[in-house]
């Protein structure tokens, strides 16, 4: 499905965003709050835009994604990229100084093993940031947002998406999924230490944070 849309991926993400995506990457640039000579891994990067934003820093960062459709579409990125599966990631233990997946999460078969597998491969003290869709906190604007999310959403993609059934699927994923209270619960639960979140756009997205233990 994701080697389908990764034609028009990035193109798509904005329109239907409605130009959010940027602020979004950079809010997750800000949390993980990379520095020079880092090491970070983006997570379910896609085509790599938001590996970029992240390179910014000076940190050096790698991208992975488990859709190769998706990374030959931003092969022209000037970043490292990795074909790998987030329940059994291709890097050794306490590999990086901070993971970070954004809007990834919700395609995982199994989270819970991702959160874990994120966990092994962070070095002790390091840092985890999750970007991803959640459950919008003001009651008249979440009605409002969800009828976008079901019925404007995949109208739009059909104009703009090079894979337009793609994008009811996503609709109706957001919708399934758990709110910021649940999804900081399981965070805690693979291991992490001192989950919390932060609301993006009203709660329309969500940054969950963590750390790994250890000195």
């Amino acid at each position: 499905m994701f080697d389908g849309v990764a034609r028009r991926y990035d193109l798509t993400n904005t329109v239907i965003s409605a130009g959010q995506d940027r602020y979004w990457r950079w809010m997750t640039r800000r949390a993980i709050a990379p520095r020079p000579g880092e090491q970070v891994l983006d997570l379910a990067a896609g085509t790599g835009v938001s590996t970029v934003e992240l390179g910014k820093s000076g940190a050096w960062c790698v991208a992975a994604d488990f859709s190769q459709g998706m990374l030959a579409a931003g092969r022209h990125r000037n970043v490292p990229m990795v074909a790998g599966d987030a329940m059994a990631l291709p890097f050794a233990d306490n590999s990086f100084d901070a993971v970070t997946i954004s809007f990834g999460l919700r395609n995982i078969a199994d989270i819970d093993l991702a959160l874990r597998e994120m966990l092994r491969v962070t070095k002790p003290g390091g840092r985890l940031v999750i970007c991803e869709f959640s459950t919008p906190v003001i009651p008249v604007f979440k009605t409002i947002y969800m009828e976008y999310l079901m019925k404007a959403l995949p109208r739009v993609a059909r104009a703009v998406s090079s894979n337009p059934d793609a994008y009811v699927y996503l609709a109706e994923s957001i919708r399934a999924w758990p709110n910021q209270r649940q999804l900081g619960r399981r965070v805690t639960q693979a291991g992490w230490s001192g989950a919390q979140w932060r609301n993006l756009s009203g709660g329309v997205v969500a940054l969950h944070r963590g750390y790994k233990l250890g000195s």
